[in-house]
């Protein structure tokens, strides 16, 4: 197959009548075969068509996860033309500047509230024909018209012909980098950078189509748009709900097999359990300690291919039962195993998971290289590694350590930004900014992102993404950890708290229940104190966090602190936290 949309033909084809996705409805969920996943995805198709959607065109979708946002995608891609992602947390400014900068004719729409942030900027976006709105109303001037009324138009067109006139190289995706730094930049991705990602991914046979995929993600992002594809050429069922505050109950009720996370959900999932532990105290904590002892003893003998003795086996054995078997029961008890991207995984969040017989396998790639470049295996997971490439994918180390990537997975360019583009193709392969280094299985391991390594007064690097993984694992109170200390005599850090987990615990030892006052109180000073003097133990002395403040609030998008893929933006926390840091060093 040549696109994306032949893909999901040859889907319909080869199991017409097989669940496709799973949605929510009013009495729990609901189902949509392949047949009528195509059925809906070439009305919507013909539709867009109609409003001038098609080769050369470029349509922006504004919308959260949730079904139609793949419909529409697969409806854009129908066409001919090429689908603009956009966050539902940006701004109106932030959108416009995507819609613009991409030459976005068509914007799809969640509801009534995502049009009105476009309707704000409309005299910015004189190209914009139509706002079409998933969840709302149509507008008396017609520039804003219903998904629903979209899907009944166009039937004069022939669509096989639209989909046969797509080739591999066209334009299928432009993705705005987030970014840590900098203005967005549009990372263009084709049908085939697509294909290719999607096969691999394939050809390594994680999964089937007796699976069942929940997907929360956002699409978004390139992370969640990979999935979108994966399931398509496997074949796999996919529940879509991509509202955070229902994933604990959605896993519970859907039994999936296996999902796709960040790593802040994994830490969310630790800190939330190991904080529960702490606050029932007595018999129920030294059970769970010794359990997790137990647990990660094992574990780490997996790692080395050790032998476990008999004695620690049926020691591991009594754990789950006690233990482990109830935290599997909490996310429905058939996950194989779930997979992590977007940024590192701390190795003691790992190792927990792992011990739970919950693996994590930690994945690496960038959205230049269509989200897939490594993903570690269920039968050689190794810690602290992304795993070795994905078929069809080649790396190499540069001199100054930095993680270079070829192959038919990588951007055809950065949109209209041709000095970028060449700067990060540099000879034919994409540097990817980050520093790593192969072990002997060809394992890949990522220390940090090379711009973002801090370099003391004294001359020495510290490597800040490690030591915040380490103290989130630490201590099940914090949310965020940031580590500074760039071209300063020592490293510091600011840290958030979690206060759906502190909040519990402060009130059952009488203390205040809002991170206002919470923050300098000495118990929980002590806390985030005993952490970081845990993870400072192991670390050079030039390494070792000196000094630290809890903040009032925690790093959010909406504050502009994270990316959409809960990243730390760090330069705009130094900025805004610039007073307390500097306080620091006075």
């Amino acid at each position: 197959m040549s696109s994306i949309p032949s893909l999901l033909r040859d889907r319909i084809a080869a199991t017409p009548d097989a669940e496709a996705y799973r949605v929510p409805a009013d009495d729990g969920w609901t189902s949509l075969t392949w047949t009528e996943v195509g059925e809906r995805v070439r009305g919507l198709a013909l539709g867009l068509a109609e409003l001038g959607a098609g080769p050369g065109r470029r349509v922006s979708i504004l919308c959260s996860t949730r079904l139609e946002w793949i419909l529409s995608d697969l409806a854009v891609l129908a066409t001919g033309a090429a689908t603009t992602t956009i966050y539902p947390s940006n701004t109106a400014a932030e959108s416009a500047f995507v819609i613009t900068d991409s030459g976005s004719t068509i914007v799809i729409a969640e509801n009534d509230d995502q049009v009105a942030k476009i309707r704000s900027v409309q005299k910015e976006l004189p190209d914009v024909t139509h706002v079409v709105v998933i969840d709302g109303s149509a507008s008396d001037d017609g520039w804003v018209i219903t998904l629903d009324s979209l899907s009944g138009s166009g039937q004069e067109r022939d669509y096989d012909a639209m989909i046969g006139a797509i080739g591999s190289d066209d334009l299928a995706t432009l993705i705005y980098t987030s970014g840590t730094t900098g203005r967005p930049k549009g990372v263009e991705l084709t049908h085939d950078n697509w294909l290719y990602a999607a096969g691999s991914v394939r050809e390594l046979d994680l999964i089937s189509s007796a699976d069942l995929h929940f997907l929360w993600l956002p699409l978004s992002h390139s992370f969640g748009k990979l999935l979108e594809v994966v399931m398509i050429d496997i074949g796999v069922p996919t529940a879509i709900d991509g509202r955070l505050d229902k994933i604990a109950d959605n896993l519970g009720v859907l039994q999936p097999t296996f999902m796709a996370a960040a790593p802040r959900i994994f830490e969310k999932i630790h800190n939330t359990v190991a904080a529960t532990q702490q606050r029932e105290g007595g018999l129920k904590l030294r059970i769970f300690n010794w359990a997790r002892e137990s647990g990660i003893r094992v574990s780490r003998a997996r790692q080395r291919g050790a032998a476990i003795p008999l004695t620690t086996r049926a020691e591991y054995a009594l754990a789950d039962r006690l233990v482990f078997s109830k935290l599997r029961a909490r996310f429905g008890g058939r996950v194989r195993f779930f997979i992590s991207g977007a940024a590192p995984l701390s190795k003691d969040i790992a190792e927990f998971f792992d011990a739970a017989g919950l693996p994590i396998l930690e994945g690496y790639g960038l959205t230049e290289s269509s989200a897939g470049s490594f993903l570690n295996h269920p039968d050689t997971v190794k810690f602290g590694t992304v795993g070795p490439p994905l078929p069809g994918t080649q790396v190499r180390i540069a001199e100054d350590g930095e993680v270079l990537i070829g192959g038919r997975g990588i951007m055809r360019g950065y949109h209209g930004l041709p000095e970028e583009t060449a700067q990060a193709l540099e000879d034919g392969w994409l540097h990817t900014g980050d520093i790593g280094e192969l072990d002997s299985e060809g394992r890949l391991s990522i220390t940090d992102r090379k711009k973002e390594l801090i370099k003391t007064s004294g001359g020495k690097y510290v490597a800040p993404t490690y030591l915040e993984g380490r103290i989130k694992a630490a201590c099940p109170y914090v949310s965020h950890v940031f580590v500074h200390g760039d071209r300063r005599n020592y490293v510091t850090a600011l840290v958030t708290l979690d206060m759906d987990v502190v909040k519990p615990w402060a009130e059952a030892e009488s203390l205040p229940a809002d991170a206002g006052a919470l923050r300098e109180h000495p118990r929980m000073l002590e806390e985030v104190d005993k952490a970081i003097k845990q993870v400072n133990a192991d670390q050079a002395s030039y390494a070792t966090i000196k000094k630290f403040a809890i903040l009032a609030e925690d790093f959010t998008v909406e504050t502009g602190e994270l990316t959409p893929s809960l990243k730390i933006k760090r330069k705009a926390v130094e900025e805004r936290h610039g007073e307390t840091l500097d306080s620091f060093y006075a």
